[in-house]
């Protein structure tokens, strides 16, 4: 029934495009089941290797698990608990917070467990107050210099907290933690892995990247005031984004392993994002407050599957845009709805590189923003520019792209990813242009390593850099090479919306290059960024390096968790 209805709504061609889709999607969920199988799960060998880890550690930090209960089922309960008593790394400590659940076998289980294991602690509340309030009142009990965060249906990886301590000592400054998840059923099958990129915090406005395992440093819990009462269904959101405001982002680390499984049943978000519905509001919420108490002005609205979508203000007086294109396309103002716009075309110049041609006319822009096009475009929105300008004038950006389509309909550009074919590689090409992508990035505003073809940035940022780097790529990899030196050098984001989407009509610079066998801004290009190639912070090492669909790579880049 559904094929006859895609077929009616979008045609054979959208019909082939959704079964090639669903056969992407049934082979992923094969090739997980044997990433658990070969490379997830331990055997005694390997679980008495990591205990010989463990021993060598100079630190063993305690780490106080934070439980909230309420009326949840023995079962489940159970298993939740069961998961931290099987830690391979064994200096944790449990703290319980019983909402007063009006079942009598909760209490009855927490006893047992609280007399059965002198690391248990248990608080039975004499009142109701949700789950802020019962994780307040189970993060009092926390005496570790570290906390992490559990449900009450979910469940531990079995080295879960051996991650935690062994980042601790390769890295003592961390103050904030996560790793990646994966769901897991009623009947304990796991499946859809979330394999996430490192610390991304326009993706983290988009949707909650933390979310499991999540650990955080007690002492910056308690200054924060613990969990806020009154963010309830999103309080580890909340909780999380108010964290940040107290540290450095080289104090965030993640985890790139499955630590976390989280129980898809009947009553959990996991399930459905539409159990609690009153918690996608609160989410909004909580990122409002955030982007209000670190003085940004923007509005967070709902966007795609119920997130998020965070919309800086423009000042009342608009900035100057100058556009600088080798574009073709003579009705390109006419496309353009934005009153401070001039155009500069590259087709005025001739006898240089592209690189060299945009830097003599970006020094003759008069705009604040410098906006690269590459080739020719229509644009396929009218707010583009201004959806680009937004981020373009936050300080701590330094690059913005665009959502870019191919005439077939197909994603063209959502980002660059490093290392795909020992280069780059643009993130979901060749899929649908309505497709979610990974984690739904081709759909959420998130960060990536660097953008192509559309390239936006200030003028101040442009001339701290020098522009483009003509010299080492003259017709090509020069935009990515400067978005890399902009988060290198002056340690700032870049960013990809896909508000602003753009029709690609020809190939751009950077294209052409990768097609050529022996470019030199190919051999350049990995000289120059080799340490980013072997490792993208913004992608994951257990995705695949072979294409550009984030599908999981089998063996993964990581080694097995002892290693």
């Amino acid at each position: 029934m559904r094929a006859v209805e895609i077929w009616r709504e979008k045609g054979l061609k959208g019909l082939a495009q959704s079964l090639k889709l669903n056969y992407r999607k049934l082979r992923e969920v094969r090739k997980y089941q044997k990433w658990i199988r070969e490379f997830d799960t331990l055997t005694d060998e390997d679980r008495e290797k990591i205990r010989r880890k463990i021993e060598s550690f100079s630190h063993k930090p305690l780490i106080s698990v934070i439980l909230p209960v309420y009326n949840i089922e023995e079962k489940w309960l159970r298993l939740c608990i069961e998961s931290v008593r099987k830690q391979l790394y064994t200096n944790w400590e449990l703290c319980i917070a019983d909402d007063c659940s009006p079942s009598p076998h909760v209490r009855k289980i927490l006893s047992e467990y609280a007399e059965k294991d002198e690391r248990i602690k248990v608080v039975f509340r004499e009142k109701n107050g949700h789950i802020s309030a019962a994780s307040n009142s189970a993060l009092e009990l926390a005496s570790g210099e570290f906390s992490a965060l559990l449900d009450h249906d979910d469940e531990f990886a079995e080295h879960a907290l051996y991650f935690v301590a062994e980042e601790l000592n390769r890295f003592p400054e961390t103050a904030m933690i996560y790793s990646d998840e994966d769901l897991i059923d009623s009947k304990g099958r796991r499946r859809e892995p979330k394999f996430k990129p490192d610390w991304s915090r326009d993706f983290m406005y988009s949707l909650n990247l933390i979310t499991h395992l999540s650990a955080y440093r007690t002492e910056t819990l308690r200054k924060i005031g613990g969990f806020r009462i009154g963010a309830e269904g999103s309080q580890d959101y909340d909780l999380a984004l108010r964290v940040t405001e107290q540290i450095s982002a080289g104090q965030i680390r993640h985890i790139p392993h499955i630590l976390y499984h989280w129980r898809a049943i009947q009553g959990s978000v996991a399930l459905s994002g539409d159990e609690k519905p009153y918690a996608h509001e609160r989410a909004r919420e909580a990122i409002r407050a955030h982007l209000e108490r670190t003085g940004k002005r923007a509005e967070v609205s709902q966007t795609v599957h119920n997130l998020h979508r965070v919309h800086y203000d423009l000042p009342a007086d608009l900035p100057q845009i100058s556009l600088i294109t080798t574009a073709k396309n003579e009705n390109l103002r006419a496309q353009i709805a934005y009153e401070k716009l001039e155009i500069l075309s590259a087709e005025t110049l001739s006898g240089k590189s592209t690189a060299a041609v945009f830097n003599q006319l970006a020094r003759k822009a008069s705009g604040e923003i410098l906006v690269f096009l590459d080739g020719d475009f229509a644009p396929q929105n009218s707010v583009w520019l201004k959806e680009i300008a937004g981020f373009a004038l936050q300080k701590e950006i330094g690059a913005v792209g665009a959502k870019i389509f191919s005439r077939d309909e197909t994603l063209r550009h959502a980002g660059i990813v490093l290392g795909i074919n020992s280069l780059i590689g643009f993130a979901h090409r060749g899929l649908p242009a309505s497709s979610d992508g990974y984690l739904q990035r081709a759909r959420l505003v998130n960060n990536f390593s660097a953008v192509a073809n559309l390239l936006a940035t200030r003028r101040e940022v442009f001339a701290s850099l020098e522009g483009f780097d003509a010299e080492n790529f003259p017709n090509g990899l020069f935009d990515v090479d400067f978005c890399l030196r902009a988060r290198r050098e002056k340690n700032l984001r870049v960013v990809l919306t896909p508000y602003a989407e753009i029709l690609q009509l020809s190939d751009s610079s950077t294209e052409k290059i990768l097609n050529q066998k022996d470019a030199p801004e190919k051999k350049n290009f990995k000289t120059r960024w080799k340490d980013l190639i072997e490792n993208d912070s913004f992608y994951n090492p257990n995705l695949s390096l072979e294409n550009e669909r984030f599908e999981i790579n089998l063996p993964p880049r990581v080694k097995k968790p002892f290693n």
